[in-house]
């Protein structure tokens, strides 16, 4: 049953944009001592959601034929999870070891398909064959493990700095470096990432608010308030959002939050994907 729900309308709070690594115009914009534009400002509108596990502890989120695949952490607590859009039924679990904190996730398809597992502070990530996720093997990285996202060549890694690694998809070794920023600005606290066509979308961790970065550029372009989507009695139970997964077919967005009792789907207004036919 689609639920109706009233449309969100959200002021957004400042936060940083990005420019590239090296940049030697990042702080002046053109050159000529012009600072670099302020971001747009986009709303999102609710159009369904669906119940969510509060004891989840959100890092990783991703969409694909109507499963959910879904990364949680905290020690002891960590898990990789796949359920069903339609209904919520569960359809595959496993809880990872206590001493390894789940983050994020990105599935890179193809015949050799298979989803990669950060996690936090031990450098190790987790390659996982899909349902019931058989563990693969494990690789290397060094530093922190937050989000990631695939952009079908190259792994994009963030680790709450304004710097994020592109990196092999076989071996996680570092191929490059983009700096973020928000007009001339490094943008901290970078967390879950969500790739869609040219733009990588970022929850801003302890914020409502997600950073849509100019992925050649580094550049935020725009800033979604995604604010409000929980009642004052819900957000008192639950912690920060975190979580953005895509739907391509519908070009709608799925957003929800650590211990958050729903996951929303929602328009960006301002951002305008072609669904895929």
């Amino acid at each position: 049953m689609r639920e109706t729900l009233p449309v969100l309308c959200v002021a957004l709070l400042a936060v940083p944009a990005c420019a590239p690594a090296g940049s030697s115009d990042a702080a002046t914009g053109d050159g000529a001592g012009q600072r670099p534009p302020e971001p747009e400002r986009w709303l999102v509108e609710v159009l369904e959601r669906r119940p969510h596990d509060t004891r989840a502890y959100t890092q990783g989120l991703l969409w694909r034929d109507g499963v959910i695949y879904e990364s949680t952490g905290s020690y002891g607590a960590s898990s990789l999870r796949a359920w069903r859009w339609a209904d919520g039924s569960e359809l595959a679990r496993v809880d990872l070891e206590r001493d390894l904190f789940g983050e994020g996730i990105a599935l890179l398809p193809g015949a050799d398909e298979r989803l990669i597992q950060l996690t936090w502070r031990r450098g190790v990530a987790l390659v996982w064959d899909l349902p019931p996720f058989s563990e693969r093997r494990r690789m290397r990285f060094d530093g922190e493990g937050w989000g990631l996202a695939y952009d079908g060549s190259e792994l994009i890694m963030s680790d709450g700095t304004p710097i994020l690694t592109f990196r092999d998809p076989e071996t996680l070794t570092v191929r490059r470096r983009l700096r973020v920023t928000r007009s001339g600005m490094p943008v901290d606290d970078l967390n879950e990432l969500e790739l869609v066509d040219d733009l990588l979308f970022a929850n801003l961790f302890g914020s409502d608010e997600i950073a849509a970065i100019d992925i050649d550029s580094g550049s935020v372009v725009a800033i979604v308030d995604a604010s409000g989507l929980l009642t004052p009695e819900e957000a008192e139970e639950a912690d920060v959002l975190n979580g953005i997964a895509y739907r391509p077919e519908a070009g709608t967005f799925l957003l929800t939050g650590k211990y958050w009792p729903w996951v929303f789907e929602v328009r960006i207004l301002g951002y305008d994907p072609q669904p895929e036919q």
